[in-house]
């Protein structure tokens, strides 16, 4: 009995896989858009040893597992086991053949981190996004397009363009924030700056953002200095925790929350409520749990060890309950991305797919084999609902409990997909 049968049966079969094994055998339809080879018997000892999400990463980044073609739909199949569909001559021989290989010696792949410290101390934070994010800047242009923001995009269409989506998605940001010429904007874990440089060029703000990432704070000094906006525009390698300045009209935090840490929510509310000038407002962009009652940390996570450690996800109602309970905002307004970030990835996807020589070139086969897998699993987990992007809108009331807010939301009808102009020299 072939192990290429075994794996068919066990995975449904559904038409959208081919599997090859190391015994020289394959099942499946020829054109299937995804292929799936175990090519090494070292691949158990991964996967035994760590059953599930990491021992099926630790198999792949290390190149004991091959997936060609269609990532996204090679894991949709992969994603829940078809057990009931096993004759017991099978599963007896999936089983011999994982007891027989379990014991062969692997190594965890280098890429694979555990950070040591107190969880969310600056010094272990800055690890945490340099494990991330200080890998090549070139490797994140091919990946995430020119706008170099590694955040979800909104998409005005179905058939915008990733660059109209990110540009759609800053807009309404600056719009929901009622961004208007002279005001001074903080934007807190700022990437490259694109929050920054798009509030200074297109609606005249001050505007400052902060970053842990030494190589996102160089980039975006240096694209600030290219776009003429020196003079409103600024990028400091800093954390947000130690931003000095206060009495700022408005607040972007965009993919900043997913790094805080729980215990630490509390305290990013009141920080960021502290910053803001009466009437001022705050936009949390961030990914969420569907609920409130998930673990907020995944220690032996796929996307922990190998993407972003340490990082943590809350469900909305929490998020809102600790910006109104322990930061002391209003909240006015919440929407759910959901969609637009699977759309996001399924894009940032075939950038990788399509500039993928280069890729590794920058940053690595293994490396580049994470994003490869990392992408698609989180746009197949947006796809099913079990996580979300959610947009909260809140707003510190002056002493007398006004909002400044209007009536209506006015931003859906005035945010836009096309760059509106360039503010070059705002009010002083």
């Amino acid at each position: 009995m072939k192990l290429a049968e075994v794996f068919h049966d066990l995975f449904a079969g559904n038409g959208e896989i081919r599997f090859s094994a190391y015994d020289g055998s394959s099942a499946g339809p020829p054109d299937a858009p995804a292929h799936l080879a175990v090519v090494s018997p070292r691949a158990w000892a991964h996967v035994v040893r760590a059953p599930g999400q990491l021992g099926f990463a630790r198999a792949y980044v290390d190149g004991e597992i091959d997936v060609d073609g269609d990532v996204h739909a090679a894991l949709r199949a992969l994603w829940e086991p078809q057990v009931r569909n096993l004759s017991a001559a099978k599963l007896a021989r999936l089983t011999a053949e994982m007891t027989r290989n379990a014991t062969q010696r692997v190594r965890r792949p280098p890429e694979e981190t555990r950070l040591r410290g107190s969880r969310h101390s600056k010094q272990r934070d800055e690890e945490a996004i340099a494990h991330h994010y200080d890998v090549s800047n070139r490797f994140y242009r091919l990946v995430l397009g020119p706008s170099m923001t590694y955040t979800c995009a909104a998409y005005p269409s179905e058939d915008a363009t990733l660059e109209q989506a990110q540009h759609f998605k800053y807009d309404l940001v600056a719009r929901k924030l009622d961004l208007q010429p002279g005001m001074r904007l903080l934007d807190v874990g700022c990437g490259w700056g694109g929050m920054v440089i798009h509030a200074a060029q297109h609606y005249g703000v001050r505007a400052l953002g902060v970053t842990l990432s030494r190589s996102q704070a160089t980039w975006a000094q240096e694209r600030i200095a290219e776009a003429g906006l020196s003079d409103l525009a600024e990028v400091r390698h800093l954390d947000y925790r130690d931003v000095p300045e206060s009495g700022f009209d408005a607040i972007s935090s965009i993919g900043l929350t997913e790094h805080i840490g729980k215990a630490n929510l509390p305290d990013y509310a009141s920080f960021l409520y502290g910053k803001l000038r009466p009437g001022g407002r705050l936009l949390n962009h961030c990914i969420m749990w569907p609920g409130n009652t998930s673990p907020t940390l995944k220690k032996r996570g796929f996307i922990n060890r190998y993407v972003f450690p340490d990082g943590e996800l809350e469900g909305l109602g929490h998020i809102v309950s600790i910006l109104q309970d322990r930061g002391g905002f209003e909240v006015r307004h919440e929407e759910n991305l959901r969609e637009h970030y699977a759309k996001t990835l399924a894009d940032w996807s075939a950038n990788l797919e399509a500039n993928w020589d280069e890729c590794v070139r920058e940053a690595g086969e293994r490396r580049a084999r994470v994003w490869r897998l990392y992408m698609p699993g989180s746009r197949l987990a947006f796809d099913r609902n079990e996580i979300q992007l959610h947009q909260v809108l809140a707003v510190r009331t002056d002493a007398a409990g006004c909002s400044g807010m209007p009536l209506r939301p006015t931003w859906e009808a005035t945010a836009t997909a096309e760059p509106s102009g360039t503010v070059t020299q705002a009010a002083s």
